[in-house]
């Protein structure tokens, strides 16, 4: 019993994790308990079987040993019989055969030293002298073969038992990294791995259940998306703007309301969960939020962000988490057409128009594939003398249903839905192919800040410029400051590698940005375009004709040719043309057609309006 009961004790310590050491999992905890068992088992098999084979053995040596004995002693009482008496040894005989056995001295009237290993059997005569001795080593067969398979059963039952130990230790190993595995699997699906926030997935959950929980009060969720956060990316680096992210999150995190649940949905935009009686709580808290991003951040260098903020609520904007989550969204898209930093509620008409502009974007791609957009030309004539010198390439969407719809329309669809590129490409080959067969003008294409952000777009004109003949010095590339604003690298080393191929660069709407003076440094351009904003006030204020002088002098000593849009009367014309402007467009010229009227007037078919020289 006492034996039984310590083997318990040891067992339950073989199995029982030690202090500090994590508990094993139970399917561990049932393999080494398996494990160890049929090691027990296979070592008392092993035991009891070596034992009782060696008992055995023994006695069956002992029997035939003693069989032996006897078969000898009877083997000597017949040469005694046929031979008589056996004679001794004398004292010389005696004493040369102690020194070959390295005896002192050797006497037969006692048997001689044992010897290990050997056996012995005395030879007397008639009166019971010893008169000489046999010795033998022992044949024990059955005990040399049961001492060998003893070993090879111990080598196997320790064999068996390392491996047990060794398997248990893998198995041990495998577990604790399979439960790594699942709570690192656990914490990526409900956590934000870079800000450590509740996920979209956690977000969502959350969500229904604080519905689920709502009675009367209201839910609301609010998403937050930054604005133009992939520029600090390009201007921080991905690590910089990672921790720009986090630094973000710790400030909006900061503001939040007691009970209020704060999450990451995708990259750079934030959800908020906020519960309450007051419904206008939900936009007092927007307000906060977006005022906690005001304070310029410092990662390595300074930046700014700032953050359009959608809102949807039950049980105004709907009853379900999937409901409220896809308007909340609907009125963040609303926000951020309308500008940086709005805040937007959802409204019906939220949906009717993103309703519309997902037909609108489905359109623009089947007018893309299939090459229905036009690209129409606007003249731009010499200052002196009034002759068509260029024109400017427009792009045209005439739809077969909704009619003409205009660039400030669909260019803005384009740009947010990854279609900018398509279309650029598409003016771009357009008039090049149109401008072959007007080698003396120069054709004026307008570049959006997406194309010039993309590589391919030195090669696109090269290959384009190829195909046509149409050689780069009668290529103008126009770029607005939306270009230029974040003053790039990439930005320069683009306008410079297009200037390079021979191409020349325009600054379109001068002078409507605030720090237009410091461009004309920076960058490498050819003409400056006078705002029509400035051209349209000219006659009506004072200051616009000493601001439009100043842009002239300024281009003209810079080495660039200034060119004046939108002029619509003769008044206007004159003017531009005593502060010294180089060339001009407008409805006063012509209005943009198709490529036929350019041809038409070449032609001298149709003329362009030649009011009276000043």
């Amino acid at each position: 019993m006492k034996l039984a009961a310590a083997a318990r004790v040891w067992w339950a310590a073989l199995l029982r994790p030690g202090r500090g050491r994590p508990r094993r999992p139970a399917f561990v905890t049932k393999a080494a308990r398996a494990a160890y068992t049929a090691l027990l088992v296979l070592a008392g098999l092993t035991v009891v079987c070596a034992l009782t084979g060696l008992a055995v053995t023994q006695r069956e040596d002992s029997r035939r040993e003693a069989e032996r004995h006897v078969a000898l002693r009877l083997a000597l009482d017949e040469l005694q019989a046929v031979f008589g008496e056996i004679e001794r040894f004398d004292d010389a005989q005696l004493r040369l055969i102690a020194r070959r056995a390295g005896l002192a001295e050797l006497r037969f009237d006692a048997d001689p030293p044992r010897q290990d290993g050997r056996e012995i059997q005395s030879l007397q005569n008639p009166q019971g002298r010893i008169v000489g001795w046999f010795s033998w080593v022992p044949d024990r067969a059955f005990a040399r073969a049961m001492t060998w398979l003893w070993s090879l059963a111990a080598a196997i039952a320790l064999g068996l038992g390392a491996a047990a130990v060794f398997a248990e230790q893998v198995a041990w190993r495998l577990s604790r990294a399979l439960a790594r595995s699942i709570g690192t699997t656990r914490k990526l699906i409900s956590e934000d791995p870079l800000t450590g926030l509740p996920n979209r997935r956690a977000m969502l959950a959350s969500l229904e259940d604080a519905l689920a929980q709502r009675g009367s009060g209201f839910v609301a969720l609010a998403l937050l998306d930054l604005d133009g956060f992939r520029e600090v990316n390009d201007t921080l680096g991905r690590a910089g703007g990672d921790a720009m992210l986090v630094s973000i999150a710790e400030r909006l995190n900061a503001r939040l309301p007691p009970g209020a649940l704060f999450g990451r949905f995708e990259d750079d935009e934030f959800a908020v969960i906020l519960r309450g009686d007051d419904a206008r709580a939900v936009l007092a808290l927007a307000g906060k939020l977006r005022l906690s991003l005001s304070p310029p951040g410092f990662m390595d260098q300074t930046g700014q962000v700032s953050a359009c903020i959608g809102i949807a609520q039950a049980p105004d904007d709907g009853d379900s988490g999937e409901i409220l989550a896809r308007r909340a969204g609907l009125a963040l898209v609303a926000a951020k057409h309308e500008g940086r930093g709005v805040v937007r509620r959802f409204e019906p008409q939220v949906e009717t128009d993103y309703a519309e502009r997902r037909c609108m974007l489905r359109e623009l791609e089947v007018a893309i594939a299939t090459r229905s957009l036009e690209v129409h030309y606007q003249p731009i004539v010499a200052a002196a003398g009034g002759g068509m010198i260029g024109v400017e390439a427009l792009l045209r969407w005439n739809h077969p249903t909704l009619g003409a719809i205009p660039p400030s329309v669909f260019i803005p669809l384009a740009e947010q839905n990854g279609l900018m590129f398509q279309l650029g490409e598409i003016v771009l080959r357009r008039a090049l192919t149109d401008g072959a067969r007007w080698p003396q003008l120069f054709i004026g294409v307008n570049l959006s800040p997406l194309q010039i952000r993309n590589r391919r777009l030195v090669d696109l004109l090269t290959a384009i410029m190829i195909e046509t003949g149409v050689a780069a010095s009668r290529v103008v590339l126009e770029v607005t400051e939306g270009v230029l604003i974040d003053d790039l690298p990439e930005t320069r080393q683009q306008l410079e590698a297009l200037r390079a191929l021979g191409a020349g660069i325009a600054l379109d709407d001068f002078g409507t940005g605030y720090s237009s003076l410091s461009y004309l440094q920076k960058f490498p351009f050819d003409r400056l375009k006078i705002d029509r904003t400035f051209v349209a006030s000219l006659g009506t204020s004072g200051n616009t004709g000493a601001i439009i002088q100043s842009i002239v002098t300024l281009g003209h000593a810079l080495g660039m040719k200034v060119l004046a849009e939108g002029v619509e009367t003769d008044e206007q014309r004159v003017l531009l043309r005593l502060a010294g402007c180089d060339e001009m467009q407008g409805y006063l010229f012509a209005r943009p057609g198709p490529a036929e009227d350019i041809d038409k007037a070449l032609a001298g078919q149709v003329a362009l309006a030649q009011p009276a020289m000043a």
